[in-house]
Parts: structure tokens; C-alpha cells; sequence
């Protein structure tokens, strides 16, 4: 059954996979067997990616595409499968969020943050399917986020995204699921990560940052995510064990979108 959950063989994409969540899906796809290949918009960020991947043993193979432009994506697709070979996993991970309150954003910035959110994963998307579908198998993954299921204050752009993304992954599984593709979403919670750190500082009395009290009171597991959560998951949507998983977003929150939170005391 084992057997089932290696990734072996498999070449996986993960977008802007640099450091963070995109990181560590990859940290844990590589531990799994699979060849590392991801992008970032700058060379910059593609050397330092490069560099924290040979710091942990992983030979990962980085290229600079901004996944909003179409052909500079074809472009990416065509040398990977040139220099690494056809790729079998894709994570939508490329994101971006601006917390500006709807009245107070501009249209350009509102169009930005679908570009990244939703239009790429779309344009990636339709870029590898057609080599899957010659291949015969391969695995969708898009990072949602609880903000395709809910709304918040200042993302309305970010959640406008994320909704429109949960419906695209239900559109390719319907689309593309006879072809041995299955397209599946992970809502990752709120995971603690460098830029998630200054919601998490004690203040100078000693107290929780309000935003940290506000997601432990709303968290059933009482406390943030780690993106070593996310690896459980991001395998199992990878790996053969998900066959017959399509169209499907597991929520890793720890529990919030099921619960009301607590009583305030």
C-alpha cells in the first residue's frame, strides 16, 4: 500500500517554490522520490531557491518565468520537458495577496492579484495537460485558501481569486478527468511562515499579537500551521493513493472552517 504514496520517477513543477509553502511541498515531494523543478520571477530568487534546496540534499531544477505571461509558460514547459522531461505533477503555488480595503483598491490592483491567483494557475495549467494527456496520467494541485470558502476584511481580490480557483480545479477534474488527470485544491490554513511572522510577535507586555489570539481562539488544534502540515497532503493528491480523488479541496486549517470559535469569556 506503501508503494502507492511514492512519487518515484515523477517529475513535479511547483510554482514559485522558492522558499515558503511552495518550499516545503517540494522538500517533501523530493523525500518522496520525485525531481524538483520550479520557478520564480527573478534570477535572484531562482539562485537563492537553488541554494536552500542544495542546502537540504535536493538537486532541484530552477527557472525564471513570470506564470502570468503565456508564452514566456509555453517557453518553460518546452525546455523543462527538453531538459528534464515531461512533467507529471503541477502545483498552482504562485501567489500574491494585497490587504486594501475594497472601496480604497484600484482596478489595477485588483486585476493584478487575479492575474497571479487565478489566471496563471489557468495558463500553467493549460500549458502541461496537453503532454498529460499523451503521457495518460498526471496531477493538478492548486493552493487554495479558507478565503475560497470565506470572506474577510481588505482581500477582496485575494478571495475573488481563491473562489474562482476552487472552481477551476472542479472544471479541469470535469474536463480533463477521462484522461487519467485528476485536479485536486489544498485551502491551507494560517501556517506560520517568515511572512506570516509579524502576526505571531509578542508584544511588549508580554501578551499574543491580537491577529495570533484571533486564529488560536478560531483554530479547533488551538494553534498556527506548520508547512510541514501541508506535506501529508500535497503527497497523498500527488501520489497514485488520489486516483480516484478529483475535483476535491482538502482544507489543511486545523479545523477552522468547522468551527464557530470560542466564546468570548
Amino acid at each position: 500500500m506503501l508503494k502507492n504514496f511514492s512519487l518515484e520517477g515523477k517529475i513535479a513543477l511547483i510554482t514559485g517554490a522558492s522558499y515558503g509553502i511552495g518550499f516545503a511541498i517540494a522538500q517533501a515531494y523530493a523525500q518522496a522520490g520525485a525531481t524538483i523543478v520550479f520557478n520564480d520571477i527573478k534570477q535572484e530568487f531562482v539562485d537563492k531557491g537553488i541554494e536552500a534546496y542544495k542546502a537540504e540534499g535536493i538537486d532541484a531544477h530552477g527557472y525564471v518565468c513570470d506564470v502570468t505571461d503565456e508564452d514566456a509558460v509555453n517557453e518553460l514547459v518546452k525546455k523543462v520537458e527538453e531538459e528534464v522531461g515531461v512533467i507529471d505533477i503541477l502545483v498552482n503555488n504562485a501567489g500574491i495577496i494585497k490587504r486594501i480595503p475594497m472601496h480604497e483598491m484600484t482596478a489595477a490592483e485588483f486585476r493584478q492579484v487575479i492575474d497571479v491567483d487565478l489566471n496563471a494557475p489557468f495558463i500553467v495549467s493549460k500549458a502541461v495537460i496537453p503532454s498529460m494527456i499523451k503521457k495518460g496520467h498526471g496531477k493538478i494541485i492548486n493552493i487554495c485558501s479558507m478565503m475560497s470558502e470565506l470572506g474577510r476584511e481588505t482581500v477582496s481580490a485575494y478571495a475573488a481569486a481563491k473562489g474562482g480557483l476552487k472552481m477551476l480545479t472542479k472544471n479541469i477534474a470535469s474536463e480533463y478527468g477521462e484522461f487519467n488527470i485528476q485536479c485536486n485544491g489544498i485551502g491551507p490554513g494560517y501556517i506560520a511562515t517568515p511572512q506570516t511572522a509579524p502576526l505571531r510577535e509578542t508584544q511588549a507586555d508580554g501578551s499574543r499579537h491580537p491577529f495570533d489570539s484571533f486564529i488560536i481562539a478560531k483554530t479547533p488544534a488551538a494553534r498556527w500551521g506548520e508547512p510541514e502540515d501541508l506535506a501529508g497532503p500535497a503527497i497523498f493528491l500527488a501520489s497514485d493513493a488520489s486516483d480516484f480523488v478529483n475535483g476535491h479541496v482538502l482544507y489543511v486549517d486545523g479545523g477552522i472552517l468547522a468551527y464557530i470559535g470560542k466564546q468570548p469569556k
